[in-house]
């Protein structure tokens, strides 16, 4: 990356983890209790379930599918030298394994990795051994599945 490049990357950066953090906590996807109701089928007859974070997650597909549209007729992004696609896009064993895994963690807790990283701004009481156990497992991973450079080098062989 240029130095040209650098600041307003990094600007680019800042403003979108800011809205991303705000937009957790305005939505409530911080609070377990929120996302476990929303992930609880079962309550659909008692109206239990809470259907309100279907509302998130529908304008963030819609705006990231406009921005692929539209990042589609450009050769370049606006404050890099490329863009950065993903390199691996078939569905596989570990892709489906390491979904159904995310799955079970974030339902047994209602804590998204994402929005548990925003909870360290208010820490929680237990929100260190979500964390520890995040990156635990997060590390762990790395050696059952090797990501980045390992992984292609593990491809290679």
């Amino acid at each position: 990356m240029s130095p040209t490049l650098r600041l307003p990357y990094l600007a680019t950066a800042a403003l979108s983890g800011a809205l991303f953090g705000a937009g957790l906590y305005v939505s409530q996807m911080v609070d377990p209790l929120k996302v476990l109701r929303f992930l609880d089928f079962t309550a659909i007859p008692s109206g239990g379930w809470d259907p309100s974070l279907a509302f998130v997650i529908a304008p963030a597909i819609l705006v990231m599918f406009v921005a692929i549209r539209l990042s589609k007729r450009r050769a370049a992004p606006l404050f890099n030298g490329n863009f950065h696609n993903p390199e691996f896009t078939r569905i596989d064993a570990p892709l489906v394994v390491g979904a159904a895994l995310f799955g079970i963690g974030w339902g047994m807790s209602g804590i998204c990795p994402g929005p548990a990283i925003t909870l360290i701004a208010f820490w929680p009481d237990d929100l260190l051994v979500f964390l520890i156990a995040l990156f635990a497992g997060s590390y762990a991973g790395a050696f059952v599945i090797p990501s980045g450079e390992n992984k292609r080098l593990a491809m290679a062989r």
